[in-house]
């Protein structure tokens, strides 16, 4: 396929019939204010090329004649050609960097830069990848895209792009060349996509590559059968098919019904005019860094936005054709600004005293979209965290940790649109704690006696005993208040028998009840 020319300033590619043959890819370069020959030469121009061939290349007998505005007409294969990394803008969920270098894998994570030969491997996650002239690519789960080539024409702001999709789909938004000259190529198994700026998605799975265009002209196909498809269509391309293309027209964009253009509750309502697609495809992208925040396929003619951060938002909705293909989006821009407000504490209630050492704490959400966790302190002041909890859209929660007997301060800290936090005004209360539960330590039997012996709790002034005939205790035949770690107990002979302690203090503490052991006396 004949390489595509980069043009800037509104230039033309061109070639020189005399010298290079008609066929010779070319860059027509107009001279700016200031520019000098040789300074364009020499910024230009591989170092195996001298100035004097560009003057013989244009029929120039003198560079001083040369001036602003002058075009010069510059072989591609002419020019210096550098590596320019490509950087990642955004990941989400997991996602992997392939080097190419030498192979290893790591968790790919925003501002890593990829370099010729890496491979971006998405499992879960997405990720969008920015390159040297501004081009996005974004990335979508369960897809592996290989960069073969990311290359800069020495400072003229031309870039090469050659990558490649094994499987998987990706959207990508290429700057149209007369914004300063990008090739860019996405091959797959089954097919070649080269573009000159355009906004395309592209989906490659065994034996089948899918494409659609909703923005400029993408030349399409298997290799050598390329085929040029404009914006609001769509093509397959088949190895099964024998380099034939299927083209079709996309479906029309859904006509979207307006939102707020800021949005300062969540959830809220997105709809749209009722159609014949069975269903649609919802996408939601951070408008600021690119990030793929939502994908996901929608029935109806109504969805719930809600669980967004604050920041400002593209969202694409498509109607899905019968084979499943996403027609034209229906594009909505809206500002989340979701505000935190502090939630109303329940229980335990100020100055409360309690004995369990992991009481439960509850509270009202105020706000709309907000998560919350609470925070245990000594002092009021909150410097110094004893405990707290997962953040969460609940309304009560156990602490992160068990808490010795004392008092302490609790408050929620509630958090609406990711960067918006309320915090609420501090209680105090108290822990009396609880008693280690009591072990038995063995059983003897001597003729109708049964006699149970136990740990010593070393904080415990006393213990209940209880007996059962069945192992749930919830019909107790025999309940004592002992002072010793020994109890002796008369049973009927040939029946089963269940017995369980706790250990008691002088004030409220109390353990919880140990575990049951059986009692049988033949």
């Amino acid at each position: 396929m004949q390489a595509e020319l980069s043009i800037t300033r509104g230039s033309l590619p061109t070639a020189n019939p005399s010298d290079q043959g008609a066929a010779t890819p070319e860059w027509l370069y107009t001279l700016r204010p200031g520019e000098s020959f040789n300074e364009v030469a020499d910024a230009l121009l591989n170092r195996g090329v001298p100035a004097q061939r560009v003057l013989e290349y244009n029929d120039i007998e003198n560079a001083a004649a040369i001036g602003e505005g002058d075009a010069l007409r510059l072989p591609l294969a002419w020019l210096k050609r550098q590596p320019d990394p490509a950087r990642v803008v955004s990941v989400s969920g997991q996602v992997q960097h392939i080097s190419g270098n030498n192979g290893y894998k790591k968790a790919l994570s925003a501002e890593t830069l990829v370099r010729v030969g890496d491979e971006i491997l998405s499992h879960s996650g997405t990720a969008t990848v920015e390159l040297a002239d501004g081009s996005m690519v974004r990335i979508s789960p369960n897809s592996r895209l290989v960069f073969n080539r990311l290359s800069q024409y020495g400072k003229s702001g031309m870039v090469d792009t050659r990558l490649r999709l094994d499987h998987g789909e990706v959207h990508t938004q290429v700057k149209p060349v007369i914004e300063g000259g990008a090739r860019f190529e996405i091959e797959t198994p089954s097919a070649v996509a080269a573009v000159r700026g355009t906004v395309f998605s592209m989906q490659a799975s065994p034996g089948t590559t899918s494409l659609q265009v909703t923005e400029g002209e993408v030349s399409f196909g298997p290799q050598g059968h390329t085929r040029n498809i404009p914006a609001g269509y769509s093509a397959t391309a088949s190895t099964a098919d024998n380099g034939t293309l299927s083209i079709r027209r996309l479906p029309p964009p859904p006509a979207l019904n307006p939102l707020p253009p800021q949005l300062t509750q969540l959830p809220a309502e997105m709809s749209w005019q009722p159609s014949r697609a069975p269903s649609h495809r919802l996408d939601i992208f951070d408008a600021e860094s690119g990030r793929w925040v939502d994908s996901r396929r929608v029935k109806g003619n109504q969805h719930n936005l809600n669980l967004l951060d604050n920041g400002t938002y593209e969202i694409h909705l498509a109607a899905l054709d019968d084979r499943g293909t996403p027609g034209m989006p229906g594009i909505l821009e809206v500002e989340v600004d979701l505000t935190a407000r502090a939630a109303q504490l329940l229980s335990p209630e100020a100055g409360a005293t309690v004995d369990d050492d992991m009481p439960e704490f509850s509270w009202e959400l105020k706000g709309d979209n907000e998560i919350a966790r609470i925070e245990i302190a000594e002092d009021d002041t909150f410097s110094s965290l004893i405990a707290t909890s997962e953040w969460a859209p609940d309304s009560r929660t156990l602490p992160s940790r068990a808490l010795t007997p004392g008092t302490y301060y609790w408050r929620v800290v509630s958090e609406a649109g990711g960067n918006s936090v309320a915090t609420s005004e501090p209680r105090s209360f108290t822990v009396n704690g609880t008693l280690p539960p009591v072990r038995i330590i063995s059983v003897n039997y001597v003729n109708n006696q049964v006699r149970v012996f136990w740990e010593d709790v070393d904080t415990a002034s006393e213990y209940r005993l209880q007996l059962s005939e069945e192992p749930g205790f919830n019909n107790i035949i025999k309940e004592a208040t002992l002072s010793d770690t020994t109890a002796a107990l008369r049973l009927i002979p040939g029946r089963r028998y269940f017995v369980r302690l706790k250990a008691l203090s002088d004030g409220s503490l109390a353990s919880r009840w140990g575990s049951g052991r059986e009692l049988y006396l033949e």
